[in-house]
């Protein structure tokens, strides 16, 4: 004689995948507005690291100290503009404070990532990044 229990294993468990779908979508997405931030944290010190190479090593190659400053400005300004949310409101500063044969010049660029956006849990708002570099100044410069 047959039992009259089926041995079908899909019978009885029809709102498991919608119980799932409703447990892991939410984290999913959560993972992946994580790694969102996560990227452009990442691109932005990518980025500063760039800007201020750039702005050292143009800075490096003036003739004068007064001209450096506008050098590392003019310099960096390109590699952070036009990025709202990856390096909002950039800063250069730059130290010419050694700016004679043999010395160096430093140039440090400041942006704020965004993340408010992407309404993650435990990330800020936003975050503040820093990048300092620097190089000799050129010995053989054309000098006033």
């Amino acid at each position: 004689m047959r039992s009259s229990r089926s041995n079908d294993p899909a019978r009885g468990q029809g709102g498991s995948m919608t119980a799932e779908l409703v447990i892991l979508a939410p984290l999913v997405v959560l993972f992946a507005l994580m790694a969102v931030g996560l990227g452009r944290i990442e691109q932005a010190r990518q980025e500063l690291s760039d800007a201020a190479h750039a702005g050292a090593e143009a800075a490096s190659l003036v003739p004068t100290a007064a001209q450096a400053s506008q050098a590392a400005t003019d310099a960096t300004s390109p590699a952070v503009a036009g990025q709202p949310h990856v390096c909002a409101h950039p800063g250069v500063s730059t130290d010419i404070s050694s700016f004679q044969r043999g010395g160096a010049v430093r140039v440090t660029v400041v942006c704020h990532v965004e993340l408010s956006d992407l309404l993650v849990p435990g990330l800020p708002g936003s975050i503040t990044l820093s990048s300092t570099q620097g190089e000799p100044v050129d010995p053989y410069r054309a000098t006033p």
